[in-house]
């Protein structure tokens, strides 16, 4: 890889991992913690399969992330606009690639700025 293209991956990589340890303290918060002991949350988690996570659960990880990121990060618009065979599907690492996008190379990976 050229040097030009490493200056642009290794923040882009900082970001997700930051994006993706807010998720993982969100699911703890929304789950709890003794269901995710056994647990390692990471980009290619499943919502269904891996967390069992149920409809409302899903509701209150919207409302976090709205809260977190602002409206700037829209999971519940994200989501509508999925096949319900997509949300079945979906991972962790979507999420994290999706709220990276809805935040934009100038934006912090934490509360989104007011604009």
């Amino acid at each position: 890889m050229a040097p030009e293209n490493l200056a642009t991956v290794a923040p882009a990589r900082d970001a997700e991992k930051r994006i993706l340890a807010t998720i993982s303290q969100l699911l703890v918060q929304i789950i709890g913690e003794e269901y995710l002991l056994d647990l390692d949350i990471g980009m290619d988690t499943s919502f269904n399969t891996d967390l069992e996570l149920e409809s409302i659960e899903f509701v209150a990880l919207a409302t976090r992330l709205r809260e977190h990121y602002g409206d700037r990060v829209d999971f519940v618009a994200y989501l509508a606009g999925k096949e319900v065979h997509e949300i079945i599907a979906l991972t962790v690492g979507e999420l994290v690639t999706y709220i990276a996008a809805s935040l934009g190379p100038e934006a912090p990976a934490g509360r989104a700025a007011d604009g």
